[in-house]
C-alpha cells in the first residue's frame, strides 16, 4: 500500500481502491524506454507468428471441412483454456517471476508446434491434432496474458502507461492488418508446416530479447496475505476484489459491455454477405478498416492520453462505439458502412487502454496477476457467451435488429461509469486520488 496517507491507509486502501501498485513502479529502471521498447518488441514479434498460425489453422480447417460444426469446435478450443486457467495463471503471476512465467508459456507453445510439425512431416495430419495445439496455444495465451498486464507497471513509469499502452494496441492492431495477408500469401505457395516453423522461430526470438535483455525487478517480495496453496491464493485475490470498491463496478461494467460487443465482433461478416454481397473484397474490406481504424485510435491515445480522468475517456469511446454499432444496422451504403466501421476501430483503443492503465495505476502490486486473470477471464467468456445469445437469434430476426439493439445498449452503459463513485474516483491520476485521500485521512 502506498504509506503516505498515515496510519489508516490500509483500510481506506480497501474502502477506496487505493494500492500500492505504483511499488514495482517506483523501482523499474531508469532506462525504462529502452526496457520498455526490448519488450514490447519481442511480444510483438511472437504476437505475429502466433497470428500467422491462428489465421492458417482458421483457414485450413474452414478449407477442408466447410464444417460450422468444426469451426465452433475450433473456437471453442481456442478460448477454452484462457478462460479455465486464467485464475491460476493470475496466481502464478504474483507468485513467480513474471518475465520467466512469459518466457516458459512462449517456450511450451513453441515446443508444441514443433511436435506438430514433426507429426505433419511424418504424415500424421488428423484434424484432431490443429484442434490439441489450439488448446495448447489458448491455455499458453491464458498464462501469458495475466502476467504481462502484471509486469508493464514494473517497467513503465505511471504517467507513460497510456502512452505504452496506446502505443502496444497500435502495434496489435498493425499486426492484426499484416498477418491475415502474409498467412493467406504464405498458404498460396507454402505448407502450414512452414507457417508453424516461422512461429517457433518468432517465439525463439521474443524469448531470446525477453531473457537476454530485459530487465524487471523483482515483484515477489511483497506481502499478499499469507501464503498458501493455489486455492488459498486464488480465494485471497477474490477478498481483494470483493473488498475493493472500485473493482466490483469495473468488472460488471466490462461483463455487460463484452456481452453486448458480440454482435458487432462476430455477427458484421454475416451481416455484410446478407445485406451488401458475398464478395470476398467486401469481407477484407470490414476487417481492414477496423484494423487501420484500431492503428489510428491506439496512436491517438498515445500521443494524446485521454481526459484527464480515465473514465471520462472511457465513457466516451463506448458512447461512439455503441453509436457505430447502430450505424451499422440503419446505413443502406457500404461505403457508409466502412466509414462506421473505422470509426468504431478508432474507439476500441480508446475503451481498452484506459481501462487497462486503471488497473495497472490502481490495483496493488501483489494482487495484479490475480486481477489481470479474473480480467482474462471475463473477457474471454462473455463474448462467446453472447453469441449463444445473438448467434441463434440472427437466424431468427435481421441482423440489423440486433446491431441496434445492442449498439444502442452499449451506448447506454456508457452512463453507469458517471453514476457511479468508485468508477469516476478510480479514473483520477494519481497524485489527485492520492492528495484528496491525503486531505480526507487527515480529517
Amino acid at each position: 500500500m502506498c504509506h503516505t496517507v498515515g496510519v489508516h491507509d490500509e483500510e481506506l486502501s480497501q474502502e477506496r481502491g487505493e494500492t500500492d501498485g505504483m511499488t514495482e513502479t517506483k523501482s523499474a529502471p531508469t532506462n525504462w524506454k529502452q526496457n520498455t521498447v526490448l519488450f514490447l518488441s519481442g511480444q510483438i514479434i511472437s504476437l505475429f507468428g502466433s497470428m500467422l498460425v491462428q489465421y492458417a489453422i482458421m483457414w485450413h480447417i474452414t478449407l477442408v471441412t466447410k464444417s460450422g460444426v468444426m469451426m465452433m469446435i475450433s473456437i471453442l478450443c481456442g478460448f477454452l483454456p484462457t478462460f479455465i486457467l486464467s485464475p491460476f495463471a493470475g496466481v502464478w503471476a504474483d507468485r513467480y517471476n513474471r518475465k520467466l512465467l512469459i518466457a516458459l508459456a512462449d517456450a511450451g507453445i513453441a515446443a508444441a508446434t514443433l511436435v506438430l510439425v514433426l507429426l505433419f512431416a511424418a504424415g500424421y495430419d488428423a484434424l484432431w491434432l490443429l484442434f490439441a495445439i489450439s488448446a495448447v496455444r489458448a491455455a499458453g495465451a491464458g498464462i501469458q496474458t495475466p502476467a504481462v498486464g502484471a509486469l508493464l507497471p514494473q517497467i513503465v513509469p505511471a504517467e507513460k502507461l497510456t502512452a505504452v499502452n496506446g502505443t502496444y494496441g497500435s502495434l496489435n492492431a498493425f499486426m492484426m492488418l499484416v498477418a491475415p495477408i502474409v498467412s493467406a500469401a504464405l498458404l498460396s505457395f507454402a505448407s502450414i508446416e512452414i507457417i508453424f516453423l516461422i512461429d517457433i522461430v518468432t517465439a525463439a526470438v521474443a524469448i531470446a530479447i525477453l531473457l537476454a535483455w530485459v530487465r524487471v525487478p523483482d515483484h515477489r517480495g511483497e506481502s499478499a496475505g499469507e501464503p498458501g496453496g493455489y486455492f488459498t491464493e486464488m480465494k485471497q485475490g477474490l477478498l481483494y476484489i470483493r473488498n475493493h470498491t472500485f473493482l466490483k463496478p469495473y468488472f460488471a461494467f466490462f461483463a455487460l459491455a463484452f456481452l453486448l460487443m458480440s454482435p458487432a465482433a462476430f455477427l458484421t461478416p454475416l451481416q455484410v454477405a446478407r445485406s451488401f454481397g458475398e464478395d470476398y473484397w467486401r469481407l477484407t474490406a470490414i476487417e481492414v478498416v477496423f484494423s487501420v481504424g484500431m492503428m489510428a485510435g491506439g496512436a491517438l491515445i498515445a500521443s494524446w492520453g485521454g481526459f484527464r480522468n480515465r473514465t471520462h475517456t472511457l465513457m466516451l469511446a463506448c458512447a461512439l462505439f455503441g453509436l457505430c454499432t447502430v450505424g451499422f444496422g440503419v446505413v443502406p451504403s457500404f461505403w457508409v458502412y466502412l466509414a462506421f466501421m473505422g470509426l468504431a476501430g478508432i474507439a476500441a483503443p480508446l475503451i481498452n487502454t484506459p481501462a487497462q492503465v486503471m488497473l495497472q495505476e490502481k490495483v496493488d502490486g501483489a494482487y495484479m496477476g490475480r486481477v489481470f486473470g479474473v480480467f482474462s477471464m471475463i473477457s474471454t467468456s462473455m463474448m462467446p457467451i453472447g453469441m449463444l445469445i445473438f448467434g441463434p437469434a440472427a437466424d431468427v430476426v435481421p441482423i440489423e435488429w440486433l446491431l441496434v439493439g445492442s449498439g444502442a445498449l452499449f451506448a447506454l452503459l456508457a452512463l453507469w461509469p458517471a453514476g457511479n463513485r468508485a468508477l469516476r474516483e478510480a479514473g483520477k491520476p494519481l497524485e489527485s486520488a492520492g492528495r484528496e485521500a491525503a486531505e480526507e485521512a487527515a480529517e
